[in-house]
């Protein structure tokens, strides 16, 4: 199992039923960055520490600060506007590049809900 893997099979289990999921901003938004793909990813994380990891190790993103989204926000609100937008979301990235697995909104969905 790649480490990629790794760090979105922890996303769904550190989440849990009642937690939040965290992204990361600056006063223009949340990143989209392009992949190797040409597809867009937002990246989001199941812990605070996480994103707070990748904003003090990542210079792309040195200036950016941490949000908490509650998790039926993120599942009534943000999810329908990724999939509207046609984003993928970026699970638990990580390293000094900020990279990892790429879902989308139907895949993610259903393992949410599995």
């Amino acid at each position: 199992m790649s480490t990629s893997s790794v760090h979105a099979d922890a996303f769904f289990r550190e989440l849990g039923p009642d937690g939040s999921v965290w992204t990361i901003e600056d006063d223009e938004g949340v990143p989209a960055p392009r992949g190797t793909d040409g597809a867009r990813a937002m990246p989001f994380w199941s812990r605070e520490s996480r994103a707070r990891r990748v904003i003090e190790n990542v210079p792309a993103y040195a200036d950016f600060r941490t949000r908490e989204i509650p998790r039926a926000e993120f599942e009534s609100r943000w999810l329908p506007g990724l999939s509207a937008d046609g984003l993928l979301i970026g699970l638990n990235w990580a390293g000094d590049q900020a990279t990892g697995f790429d879902s989308t909104v139907a895949d993610f969905t259903a393992r949410l809900n599995a």
